[in-house]
């Protein structure tokens, strides 16, 4: 499990999970493919703003369960909607 924050706030965050080609956005982290969420939208959605920075999820945050898929193609995937997005 990792999770960054991307410059650009949470719009951002759900244009660049949204462009990646291998990771699904998914409410559950669990599974054997690489699944992605903005807890802004999904497990922190009850918590206002001011809560969530509170708990240190901070705006543009992307939680990523990685899968079984090779390396080299989820960070390309991850590259790619980050420059796409930019």
């Amino acid at each position: 499990m990792v999770s960054f924050t991307v410059a650009g706030g949470d719009e951002r965050a759900l244009r660049v999970m949204r462009r990646l080609e291998i990771g699904c956005e998914a409410t559950s982290l669990g599974g054997v493919e690489t699944l992605v969420s903005t807890p802004f939208n999904s497990s922190h959605f009850s918590l206002t703003p001011a809560e969530r920075r509170a708990a240190r999820i901070d705006d543009g945050m992307i939680r990523v369960s990685c899968g079984v898929e090779p390396v080299d193609a989820l960070v390309e995937d991850f590259r790619r909607a980050l420059d796409a997005t930019a």
